[in-house]
């Protein structure tokens, strides 16, 4: 019986390496990459089953996180925008607390962000600036700031902040803007400040923090819209940065391999490769070729893959800015990764989500179907892809669908 009884929790642990958490933007590497196995490799004509779905999350843009069975995300209810604690295991709300006031957003009213999870605390971004850590367990508050008045930060333009906070071992990083340093690291338990980026005070910008080591420092990559920039996490120096000129919003992650760092922003700029050499970053090349404005970059491989502005879904590689191939099946909208597919999300009409083999070869549609319970706004949320489900976010309704196999 004994040994009988250690096979099974063996054999539930090894079943477990497989469960996959997404405790922040993009996933624990920030490279909207899941790990995970063993999933659908293709749909049934109206799509994987449906496993859940709630309706009372509140408006906004905000995604989810997810972690320990736990979802968590932000949305404007009645009285203020709220972090939200959900059951994953049905999305059961769980607990609620205050973050701020409702609205904000310059016509896209809502927030934007999605939650960072660090062990048992939560950190969250609010559009207007608030920052809020909680308990993971409970939701009650630990510390606030806000990046404007406790900050004196400044956005590039008016659609208020959208970040999503980075924790990297004891601090937390984020984007205020503005003359006292573009970037901030803040002690994750208190909120107190530890440094500002003196040395580079460029508006803080719609994009997010991405975490790499270069030359063996660990460093943040800043993307804004006057500059692509390396900061020391330990010190927020500048350690390199190169003339990037963005417009209106600067929007989509910058992806990181190999001493080279891929960007890309909408309104008509285009795409950057930057190859950094000690303090100085030269460009590699510049094209339109992929005008990302929001939905993300992937690079898989060699190759990189998103929607463009100008071409629509674009396979292009990395080294070159060759475009592979095109394609138009699909409107412009977000890309997700996992287990040898794309998950495609158009953002407008009945917000259609498309799987497709990745493949530098072409365009192999896999499976299709019409979100249900479709809002009248953009569907701009990132999908994830966590623990054998499929999520996708709608304004107040939250999708939960099974894509694991059986």
């Amino acid at each position: 019986m004994r040994t009988t009884n250690l096979l099974v929790a063996l054999l539930l642990t090894a079943t477990a390496t497989f469960a996959a958490d997404w405790p922040q933007w993009h996933g624990p590497n920030r490279d909207n990459i899941s790990t995970e196995t063993g999933l659908l490799a293709a749909w049934p004509s109206d799509g994987p089953p449906l496993a859940w779905k709630i309706g009372d999350i509140g408006a906004g843009y905000s995604g989810v996180s997810i972690a320990n069975g736990k979802i968590f995300t932000i949305g404007d209810l009645d009285d203020g925008a709220y972090v939200i604690a959900l059951d994953a295991n049905g999305g059961k709300q769980l607990w609620k607390t205050k973050l701020g006031k409702t609205g904000g957003g310059g016509g896209f009213p809502g927030p934007r962000a999605t939650p960072t999870v660090d062990g048992d605390l939560v950190y969250s971004l609010g559009q207007y600036g608030d920052l809020l850590c909680v308990q993971a367990a409970t939701g009650k508050e630990v510390w606030r700031k806000n990046l404007g008045s406790d900050f004196s930060g400044k956005m590039m333009s008016g659609w208020g902040y959208s970040e999503s906070i980075l924790v990297d071992g004891d601090k937390l990083l984020c984007m205020p803007g503005g003359a006292g340093g573009t970037v901030a690291a803040l002690n994750k338990k208190t909120g107190a400040l530890i440094w500002r980026s003196k040395d580079l005070a460029d508006s803080a910008t719609y994009s997010s923090l991405l975490p790499v080591v270069i030359n063996g420092v660990r460093q943040v990559i800043v993307f804004t819209d006057a500059h692509v920039a390396g900061v020391a996490i330990d010190t927020g120096k500048l350690l390199w940065s190169g003339p990037r000129k963005g417009k209106t919003a600067v929007i989509s992650m910058p992806i990181y391999k190999d001493n080279q760092v891929f960007v890309s922003s909408g309104y008509g700029i285009g795409c950057n490769l930057f190859k950094i050499t000690g303090a100085n970053a030269t460009e590699v090349y510049a094209n339109t070729s992929m005008v990302n404005h929001h939905g993300g970059v992937i690079l898989l491989g060699n190759n990189l893959y998103g929607f463009s502005d100008k071409g629509g879904w674009t396979c292009m590689d990395f080294k070159t800015g060759n475009v592979v191939w095109t394609e138009k099946k699909l409107g412009k909208g977000t890309i997700s990764y996992a287990d040898g597919h794309f998950y495609c999300r158009a953002e407008g009409g009945p917000g259609t989500i498309v799987l497709i083999e990745a493949s530098p070869t072409g365009w192999k549609e896999t499976g299709r179907f019409d979100q249900p319970d479709r809002s009248k706004k953009n569907s701009w949320p990132h999908m994830v892809i966590s623990n054998g489900k499929l999520y996708i976010r709608d304004q107040e309704v939250l999708l939960c669908y099974d894509i694991h196999k059986k």
